[in-house]
C-alpha cells in the first residue's frame, strides 16, 4: 500500500455499529462491564479507547512498524522513553537538539542519576567517542531542530548495536511521508504529533512507534502507569489531519525548496540551512535516507546582531512570529529566545544557534506571497 493511501485508510475502519466513515470521538472515561473481567476490550480510558488505539495503529503502519503509543504531548512521549532507563545509564543525544527535550534531560533526569552526553552527531565518530558499555540510549533528531543537521541513521544503528543500546529518532521534521527510520535501524521513532500529522495548529499530542514487542511492552507499561494519555478528541483531530498528510508535505517540500534559493541569493542573509542545498554538510546523507528535503530551514543575517534578528520576526506580514512547526501556516521564530532559551548561551552558540538565527516553518501559502514577505522584512535591516 502507498503512503497516501495508508494515510487515508491503515489502521481505520467504518464504524462496526453505524457504518460512519469517521472514527467516532469516543468521549468516555470508562466502559460498562457485563461481569467482572467480562468486556468488550476496554474498561478505563487512561489503559485504552476506541478512538486512540485507531490512531495508534495509523501512526504505526505510516512509520512501517507494529506498535504506536500516543501521549499528551511529544515531550510526554520523551518521557516515556527516559522512564525505561535506571540511575547510572548513560545517554548519547544530539547537541543541537530541541530545546524542551534539553530542558527534560537536565533539569528533570539528571538529578535522578541519569547522565547525558550532547555530541555532535553531523560525525557519528562523535557520538563513538563518548558511548560506554554504560550507554543505553542513543537520542537522535534529524533533520535537527533548528540548524536542520542531517545524521545518518544507519550508522547510528549500527552503533547502537554494537553497544546493545536503544536508537530513538525523532522524526518530527522529516514526517514518515519523508523518512522512516525504524526502515533504517532505528528502535524507536518519536513524533510531536503537535506538527506536522496534526497538521493545522490545534492539538498538542506526542507518539511513539516501534516494532520491537519488548519495547512495546514497556511503553505500554509507562503509558498507563504515569497516565500522559491523548484524550479522544485529540486523537480524532490528528487522524482527520493525517489523511491530508501527504497533500501538505508535498506542498511544504516545494515551498521549502523555493525559500531556500531566494534566501541563498539575498544580500543581507549570511547562510541557509536546508538540507537541499549541495553544501548542506550532509546533502549525501539526506539524499539516501529522506525521499524530500521538507519544509523546516534556518538562516542568519549578516552581522550576526540581536537587534536586526528581533526587527526582522515582527516585520513579516503572512509569517506569524510564533512557537511551535508543521502547520498550514508559515511561520517564523528565533530560536534563541524562543524555542531554545532554556539552552545556555555558550551551549547553544556551539551547536550553532547565533543570535541573528530565524527559523521558518514553510506553509502551504501560495510561495510568491512568502517570498515578498521575507523580502520586505530583510530590507529594513
Amino acid at each position: 500500500m502507498k503512503f497516501g493511501t495508508k494515510a487515508i485508510h491503515a489502521g481505520i475502519d467504518p464504524d462496526p455499529t453505524t457504518g460512519a466513515i469517521m472514527t467516532p470521538i469516543y468521549q468516555t472515561s470508562t466502559f460498562i462491564q457485563d461481569g467482572v473481567g467480562n468486556h468488550k476490550g476496554y474498561q478505563y480510558s487512561r489503559t485504552q479507547n476506541p478512538t486512540r488505539d485507531i490512531l495508534q495503529k495509523n501512526l504505526a503502519a505510516l512509520e512501517n512498524g507494529k506498535y504506536g503509543a500516543c501521549f499528551a504531548s511529544g515531550i510526554a512521549a520523551i518521557d516515556c522513553v527516559i522512564k525505561m532507563l535506571k540511575p547510572g545509564d548513560e545517554v548519547v543525544a544530539t547537541n543541537d537538539l530541541y530545546g524542551g527535550s534539553y530542558r527534560l534531560f537536565k533539569t528533570i533526569y539528571e538529578q535522578y542519576g541519569i547522565i547525558f552526553h550532547f555530541v555532535d552527531m553531523k560525525n557519528i565518530v562523535e557520538a563513538q567517542r563518548v558511548m560506554s558499555e554504560k550507554t543505553k540510549l542513543i537520542w537522535a533528531e534529524t533533520p535537527t531542530n533548528p540548524m536542520i543537521n542531517i545524521i545518518d541513521i544507519k550508522g547510528l544503528a549500527s552503533l547502537a548495536n554494537e553497544s546493545n543500546a536503544i536508537l530513538c529518532v525523532d522524526n518530527t521534521f522529516a514526517t514518515p511521508y519523508l523518512q522512516n527510520p525504524l526502515d533504517l535501524g532505528a528502535d524507536i521513532v518519536m513524533h510531536s504529533v503537535t506538527k506536522y500529522l496534526g497538521g493545522h495548529s490545534d492539538v498538542v499530542m506526542g507518539a511513539l512507534i516501534t516494532s520491537k514487542q519488548e519495547i512495546a511492552d514497556e511503553i505500554y507499561r509507562i503509558q498507563n502507569s504515569s497516565g500522559a494519555i491523548a484524550g479522544p478528541m485529540d486523537c480524532f483531530l490528528v487522524l482527520r489531519g493525517i489523511k491530508t498528510l501527504h497533500l501538505r508535505m508535498q506542498r511544504h517540500c516545494e515551498n521549502g525548496a523555493r525559500i531556500a534559493y531566494f534566501l541563498q541569493a539575498h544580500p543581507k542573509v549570511e547562510k541557509v540551512y536546508w538540507p537541499g542545498l549541495e553544501e548542506h554538510i550532509n546533502h549525501h546523507i539526506a539524499k539516501e535516507q529522506m525521499k524530500d528535503f521538507g519544509g523546516m530551514l534556518s538562516f542568519t543575517v549578516k552581522g550576526n546582531d540581536l537587534e536586526d534578528a528581533l526587527k526582522l520576526v515582527k516585520q513579516v506580514k503572512v509569517f506569524a512570529l510564533a512557537e511551535s512547526l508543521g502547520g498550514v501556516e508559515s511561520l517564523i521564530g528565533h530560536p534563541a529566545t524562543m524555542t531554545h532559551a532554556a539552552i545556555p548561551k555558550d551551549t547553544r552558540e556551539k551547536s550553532g544557534v547565533v543570535d541573528s538565527l530565524i527559523r521558518l516553518s514553510i506553509g502551504v501559502e501560495d510561495v510568491e506571497d512568502l517570498i515578498e514577505d521575507l523580502d520586505q522584512a530583510l530590507e529594513v535591516l
